[in-house]
């Protein structure tokens, strides 16, 4: 049952990402709502696949490709409703939404079987750890999305050109205003999924950093949003620079939270 309410969740939201970039070429307000309507139908039914895949794991369905990337997603679009519902920014969705389908859609392609945990794994620190790291992640991607809208948005005002996406797209203070905000709320909660990771590897392991390529890159990670907010508060890096690192540093975290795991053998690599 977790599995056709993943699908059908896979299906709403590939309508609402129709429904969101028409909105956005057509500047169709109804296109929108009707975006938005899927996007809480496809939330629904992701979050009951999410709950029946608990159900039957015993434990938080975060421990394998599927898994993460689910989580993932519905983080995302948990905050993305959330949003939506109190600032009201109806073109955020026409970008975030993809990506999350993506996410989504990947997850569709990969091996689904609920894994019993190894014995690592079988500790509370895997709730703890996972929640804020993907909290911190999720909250970095809309400083992606609107980091790539603030370009985009201040390319026309130079440009002069005013396309239909000028007419849609926030201004820059909203659009620099969502970046810093989503950094400033990721910062702390990627900084403490570290700090939980190094205690988990303490009990787990009995060491509180062996340099596992995870932790090595997460580190990279934190780093470079650490200089996001020194330049922010220090040097007062706003609007272009601010979005070029919210872009670099959103690249590492895809890199972080998929590449180590894919491609290099560490503690965190997918079997």
């Amino acid at each position: 049952m977790n599995i056709t309410f993943f699908l059908i969740s896979l299906g709403a939201y590939l309508v609402a990402v129709f429904f969101h970039t028409l909105f956005m070429i057509n500047r169709r307000d109804w296109a929108g709502k009707w975006g938005n309507i899927f996007t809480v139908i496809g939330c629904l039914f992701h979050s009951c696949s999410f709950a029946i895949r608990f159900f039957h794991a015993k434990h938080l369905p975060i421990t394998n490709l599927h898994e993460s990337l689910s989580f993932f997603a519905l983080i995302i679009i948990l905050i993305y409703l959330f949003i939506e519902y109190k600032y009201k920014i109806p073109s955020l969705g026409a970008f975030i939404l993809p990506l999350a389908f993506i996410f989504v859609l990947y997850a569709s392609l990969v091996a689904k079987e609920i894994q019993p945990l190894v014995p690592a794994l079988q500790s509370f620190w895997l709730g703890i750890h996972t929640v804020t790291s993907f909290g911190g992640y999720a909250t970095f991607a809309f400083a992606f999305c609107a980091s790539i809208m603030y370009l985009i948005q201040e390319g026309q005002l130079k440009s002069k050109s005013f396309g239909p996406l000028y007419y849609r797209l926030p201004s820059l203070e909203v659009l620099d205003d969502l970046m810093h905000r989503s950094i400033a709320f990721g910062f702390p909660l990627l900084t403490l999924g570290i700090i939980t990771g190094s205690l988990w590897a303490s009990s787990a392991w009995g060491a509180y950093w062996s340099w596992d390529p995870k932790e090595t890159w997460a580190l990279i990670t934190w780093f470079i949003y650490a200089a996001v907010v020194h330049a922010r508060f220090t040097v007062g890096w706003r609007g272009r620079k601010a979005a070029y690192l919210a872009i670099i540093g959103f690249c590492f975290v895809l890199f972080t939270f998929l590449g180590v795991n894919l491609l290099l053998k560490g503690f965190h690599s997918y079997i």
